[in-house]
């Protein structure tokens, strides 16, 4: 086992896997979390399809250079509508999916200097049902307040495309 940092969230984990995602700012081990998370929030009976929220905000704590534009301008749409329009995860994925067809070209938005210390792990630790939720939107709120000098930005795309 080896620590490893992750350049996305800078979560340091012990890990065998000592690799780095090619399509996320991210360590191989924090990925593996992500994936624990989703088995989760993918599961039966999550009526508001939290998995969604999780998606998005994982993309904009670890949006990586190469990414296309629409990854991370989907991502902050979504914690957009969330925090700001007080959307459900399901309302989002509707949203996602309008967006989609509409074929323009996105914006690409650049990383925000400032990383929120609040991780995927964090929300992992947290035991039972109710409290991965509240940790869940605990995280996703932190990763929108990073984005702040975006705001403005994904207000505008979303009264444009969306007219909410």
């Amino acid at each position: 086992m080896i620590l490893i940092t992750c350049p996305g969230c800078r979560l340091k984990l012990n890990s065998e896997k000592t690799g780095f995602s090619q399509d996320y700012d991210a360590s191989l081990a924090c990925l593996d979390v992500l994936y624990q998370l989703t088995a989760f929030t993918l599961s039966p009976g999550e009526p508001d399809f939290i998995h969604q929220i999780v998606v998005d905000t994982y993309r904009a704590q670890h949006h990586a250079p190469n990414d296309k534009p629409v990854s991370i301008t989907f991502a902050l749409i979504g914690l957009y509508l969330v925090f700001e329009k007080g959307y459900t995860g399901r309302q989002v994925q509707l949203a996602h999916m309008t967006l989609a067809k509409r074929n323009r070209e996105w914006p690409n938005f650049k990383n925000p200097r400032k990383k929120n210390a609040v991780t995927v792990q964090d929300v992992l630790e947290e035991p039972g049902t109710d409290n991965h939720r509240v940790t869940i939107m605990r995280w996703a709120e932190a990763v929108w307040a990073d984005w702040e000098p975006e705001h403005e930005a994904i207000r505008k795309l979303v009264e444009t495309y969306l007219f909410v």
